[in-house]
């Protein structure tokens, strides 16, 4: 059988920040990494060298895709020993095992804790976990580690505004917070976590014009996050800060409301962008964002999603924009109540015209977010005129302009904005 040092050329030797992170003896290590950066190959070469050790290795991502990746890896380099009849290869449920114990290495998708379940390992490898339901690792990967005192490491690129829309994650900053973490615990001298941070550029096997390729179209927060491995929780330039947001928050809600609307920015099938269903609304000439009930769906999950929300906050209309879906938009919420009052509204100006407004009175401290909404917060400080806008972000903007912009509101919006009105 080969040795490992044959294995690991046959994957290319690992180069100097991979070789940092395969060699580190901590318990649970955490990587943060650019794409192209060699992390699943880091991880191939750290799961080869754990099972040729005797251990059971579990690795997830959350995609089939992700998962391909790292199992062709592996039963590259592993393609001699399976050939000579010493480990058992299962195709349909991707695994290698040594026969007869507990040495095995395997490959699933993962995106939350359930999809995790039925399973357990000496080292779990939970790849793209940024994507990922927090649960995943809290309810059931931590637990199946626990009889063998297992090693754990999370693999993670910070995600953009594009990616944070297929998460399954409640937080998508849960990775970055766990980094940060495994940071202080190292500076603390604690020898169970350790972190690893390596960009796109420091992959000797990259080819310049790949990485050229990759970077050519992304803007330059998507470069810093996706490329330079750096979390951002807020963009240069964005319309919206964490301060802004933070100082105007309140926990409850303390007036009553002349005004409550659900503003929907809809989806148009089931596998795109979640639709944007977030409730608005008005006290004292100030705007109120009371609820973020977005979802991912087809019309009619998302049309149901806002009938729902329009009776439990006793709204007085659905705002709904027609540019994706036209006068379907409103029949498919008719379809699911006939009695619910619809506005469309055609959104001609630019994202950016219709966002500036909203965000001046949020920074005059007109609009209050009562409690937290974390998704739509990281949509509103994270993105950047010229970018395409998510639809969080873009359903709050609707209300809000229904609510304290639109002609007939009772005020003058000049003094508003510029007053104390």
């Amino acid at each position: 059988m080969k040795s490992l040092r044959e294995i690991i050329v046959t994957l290319k030797l690992p180069h100097a920040k991979q070789e940092i992170f395969i060699n580190s003896m901590a318990k649970r290590k955490i990587v943060k990494a650019g794409r192209r950066g060699g992390k699943t190959v880091g991880a191939a070469i750290f799961s080869i060298k754990k099972f040729l050790s005797g251990k059971r290795v579990l690795y997830t991502a959350p995609t089939q895709e992700q998962v391909n990746k790292y199992w062709s890896e592996i039963n590259l380099a592993l393609s001699n020993p399976i050939k000579q009849g010493l480990f058992k290869r299962n195709i349909a449920e991707n695994f290698i095992e040594l026969s007869g114990t507990e040495q095995r290495i395997k490959a699933k998708t993962a995106w939350n804790a359930d999809s995790l379940r039925g399973d357990y390992a000496d080292v779990l490898i939970l790849d793209e976990f940024q994507l990922m339901n927090e649960d995943t690792w809290g309810l059931v990967g931590a637990p199946m580690l626990l009889d063998n005192d297992g090693d754990a490491i999370f693999i993670y690129t910070p995600p953009s505004l594009h990616s944070r829309s297929i998460s399954k994650a409640n937080d998508p900053q849960h990775a970055a917070k766990m980094y940060r973490k495994a940071v202080e615990e190292q500076k603390n001298g604690s020898k169970r976590w350790e972190a690893f941070h390596f960009t796109s550029l420091e992959n000797p096997y990259i080819s310049k014009d790949a990485l050229n390729e990759i970077t050519s179209d992304m803007s330059f927060m998507a470069y810093q996050m996706e490329i330079m491995a750096e979390d951002l929780d807020e963009a240069p330039g964005a319309l919206w800060t964490r301060k802004t947001i933070d100082n105007y928050r309140i926990t409850r809600q303390t007036e009553d409301f002349d005004r409550v609307v659900v503003s929907v920015d809809p989806s148009a099938t089931s596998t795109g962008d979640e639709a944007g269903v977030v409730v608005c609304g008005r006290a004292n000439k100030h705007g109120y964002v009371v609820a973020d009930k977005s979802i991912q769906g087809s019309p009619l999950i998302w049309a149901k999603e806002a009938v729902n929300a329009y009776h439990e906050y006793k709204a007085d209309k659905i705002i709904a924009e027609s540019n994706n879906g036209g006068e379907m938009v409103e029949l498919t919420i008719h379809q699911v109540d006939k009695n619910v009052p619809v506005k469309l509204i055609h959104a001609s100006r630019g994202k950016q015209t219709r966002a500036e407004p909203i965000s001046v009175l949020a920074e005059k401290g007109k609009i209050h977010h009562i409690g937290n909404f974390i998704k739509l917060e990281e949509e509103l400080c994270l993105w950047t005129p010229g970018d395409k806008s998510p639809n969080r972000l873009d359903a709050m903007v609707h209300g809000m302009t229904e609510l304290l912009v639109k002609a007939g509101v009772g005020f003058d919006w000049s003094s508003f904005v510029d007053g104390d009105a």
